[in-house]
């Protein structure tokens, strides 16, 4: 792991919510979830015999506890990045030996981030701070404990596959979680942006995942423009052939993430954060459930209006169509 780029002095984001980072289609979700009295017991039960103990032991035993003297580099980032966040009590964070290119945040009553060798060998020292962030985003929003939910969701749905229509309904409550939990991960690139607060850095994170780290062979904009044409297809068949890889994943596509970020950039909700104005935990008790279901509402709303992938066009086109006939209908009413 090298830093070939100098490190830029990070505003300290002091009291920010998890709610700045939350995309809104996220957060709508988890301040439901935070209302529901008793849903974590819920989900704990449904955890069985996985708990805190065996992922701390399967972790003690099999991969290596960062700190001071272990992994000392990754420590002193990771650090950094929970300094920026302001984050009050760090959750262990552990190195696994693997060639995939990933990191989890695993665990309920006490969150645990896993990294896996591969990113350190792939990514520099800022990169490694963004992913660190974004890791830390999924802790301090809960999202391990919900996640879960959608884990054993998968693992019944697939035991009842075989049961005519046993499956029917958990297929559409996976759906949604899955849908749920893409956006969480795009609520992770924004805590990963404001632990970094540095753009390129989180573009050339998810170009080095994309390429495995072929970054001298890359170009920002085009890979930016390549998300464009893939979000903006023009062909129906692309369009179809989206909506159902989409249903077997649980991330964005690397490029849509960047272009989500880049969406996120231009919107100048980043650049009013850094500035000191962003939502404070003190106030998260305030947050109501309608206020944030409109405004996941609204996100949806927008990203349809402004789609210019085929399906979402055809589906506008014919909403339009239908308003106009009904419009065209009230008329003859109202002359006769």
């Amino acid at each position: 792991m090298s830093d070939l780029h100098p490190t830029r002095p990070r505003t300290i984001l002091r009291g920010i919510s998890s709610r700045a980072w939350e995309h809104p289609a996220d957060r709508g979700a988890l301040v439901a979830l935070r209302k529901l009295q008793g849903f974590d017991v819920v989900v704990r039960k449904l955890s069985g015999l996985i708990n805190e103990r065996m992922v701390k032991m399967l972790l003690l035993g099999s991969a290596v506890r960062v700190s001071e003297r272990q992994f000392p580099t990754v420590h002193r980032l990771y650090v950094e990045a929970a300094t920026t966040l302001d984050v009050q009590e760090l959750p262990d964070l552990f190195v696994a030996a693997s060639p995939i290119l990933n990191a989890s945040t695993i665990g309920m009553d006490a969150p645990k981030i896993v990294l896996n060798s591969a990113l350190i060998d792939l990514l520099d020292e800022d990169e490694l701070r963004f992913v660190l962030g974004h890791e830390l985003g999924h802790a301090l929003s809960g999202h391990a404990l919900y996640q879960t939910l959608l884990i054993y969701l998968m693992i019944a749905g697939q035991t009842l596959s075989s049961v005519p229509f046993g499956g029917v309904g958990l297929f559409v409550v996976r759906t949604a979680l899955g849908e749920w939990a893409r956006k969480a991960e795009l609520s992770g690139d924004r805590a990963g942006l404001l632990a970094t607060q540095d753009v390129a850095v989180a573009v050339r994170v998810q170009m080095k995942l994309a390429s495995g780290g072929h970054l001298d062979q890359l170009d920002q904009t085009e890979f930016l423009a390549q998300a464009r044409e893939y979000e903006n297809t023009d062909n129906l068949g692309d369009s179809l052939m989206k909506i159902f890889l989409l249903d077997s994943m649980t991330h964005p596509m690397g490029v849509v993430r960047a272009a989500e970020l880049r969406r996120w950039i231009d919107s100048g909700q980043y650049g009013a954060y850094l500035a000191g104005e962003y939502p404070r935990r003190e106030n998260d008790k305030d947050a109501t459930i309608s206020d944030e279901a409109a405004a996941a509402a609204d996100s949806y709303a927008t990203s349809f209006q402004q789609s210019e992938d085929a399906a979402t066009k055809l589906l506008r086109d014919v909403g339009q169509g239908i308003g106009n006939v009904g419009r065209w209908i009230g008329d003859q009413f109202k002359g006769s």
